[in-house]
């Protein structure tokens, strides 16, 4: 018994002295671990890497709105001409408003049927098809994102969703130039594409920081703006504002009763049948007051609408009256002359000139 007692022990320490001796992993920073070197870029997926191809045909299908059809329609050819450099089938059924990809025989690439899909998503999210066929390239990935459900009240999703846009859409083109991707907002849905590090980005600090290698691979809050979180809850005043009146010690005065009211009035001594006399009697006033002014509006229909005062025309002044007979006078001697004639005078007067002339021939 106590020689296998020793040997349980020698046993025990061979293997610590085992472990003991076995080489330690080099302790190196996570940082370095996860950066990637500079100019290196995943070697492309070639019909070399998957020589036999897929042993099954997978397929996804989307729907798309009613406005997009016309746009789908047009460009549907692209989309199939740039799925068909990957052997993959794409059908556009505008009956039932979907899109469907398919894989072939010919198809050697796996993950591209998921590219495939994200390409008919983005279409049917408004994305232009010159920004969806971008997907289908290796280091480029999307991301659509569900905003509708982050704020229940319809009002205040409009407004945050126009913050996001900002004014003449400044605040979507910062985004874009901060991350180096394309950011589209259309109803419930934001759709982003570009690269990997692009959708996590959103400092343009980060940015600037990852260019200098010193600082890579240290922390950078001490870069990055501190901001303090004040959680005011403003009370919302109500609409109707309550005035408090002046604390009296003494109550309020007790409101009259019925009985009251008919004691001041006299009406509590008066028997049951006067009681019904009066109340015949001002129904039959109320009833006679409606029939007068029933009878009233309809008497308007008959009373004449006021004329108005007939203008008599004006008398012409005496200085743009017209001189008839002057105007008959100037039309017979414009009758009697002839074009270029002489007058009466004149005629004369050359006759004079004419006798004259025959005397002194003589």
């Amino acid at each position: 018994m106590a020689s296998s007692k020793q040997e349980g022990q020698a046993a025990a320490s061979r293997k610590s002295e085992f472990r003991s001796q076995k080489p330690k992993p080099e302790s190196r920073d996570e940082s370095e671990l996860l950066t990637v070197p500079d100019g290196w870029k995943e070697p492309a997926f070639s019909k070399e890497d998957n020589p036999r191809g897929l042993l099954e045909e997978s397929s996804f299908a989307t729907l798309f709105p009613k406005y997009r059809e016309a746009y789908l329609k047009e460009c549907w050819p692209l989309v199939q001409k740039a799925l068909s450099e990957h052997h993959v089938n794409a059908t556009l059924d505008l009956i039932e408003g979907s899109m469907t990809v398919c894989t072939t025989k010919k198809t050697f690439d796996p993950y591209i049927i998921i590219r495939a899909r994200d390409l008919i998503k983005l279409l049917a999210r408004s994305v232009s098809f010159e920004q969806a066929v971008r997907i289908l390239q290796d280091d480029v990935a999307c991301d659509i994102i569900k905003i509708g459900s982050l704020v229940r009240n319809k009002e205040r999703f409009v407004k945050r969703r126009q913050r996001l846009i900002g004014p003449k859409g400044s605040t979507l083109k910062a985004l874009e130039l901060l991350t180096n991707c394309y950011i589209m907002v259309q109803g419930n849905t934001v759709s982003a594409i570009g690269p990997f590090s692009g959708l996590k980005e959103t400092l343009m600090i980060k940015r600037e920081l990852a260019k200098d290698s010193e600082l890579r691979s240290q922390s950078w809050e001490r870069f990055l703006p501190q901001f303090k979180h004040k959680n005011v809850n403003k009370r919302k005043e109500p609409k109707k504002k309550t005035v408090k009146k002046e604390y009296t010690p003494f109550p309020p005065p007790q409101p009259e009763s019925q009985i009251d009211k008919e004691l001041a009035t006299g009406e509590y001594f008066l028997k049951a049948s006067q009681k019904r006399r009066q109340k015949m009697e001002a129904i039959k006033a109320k009833q006679a007051e409606a029939l007068s002014r029933r009878q009233e509006e309809r008497n308007k229909a008959f009373i004449p609408p006021k004329e108005k005062p007939v203008v008599k025309p004006k008398e012409a002044s005496t200085e743009t009256k017209i001189d008839v007979a002057a105007i008959k006078e100037k039309v017979k001697k414009a009758k009697s002359k002839k074009l270029g004639a002489l007058t009466a005078e004149e005629v004369k007067l050359k006759m004079e000139a004419d006798e004259k002339k025959k005397k002194k021939k003589k």
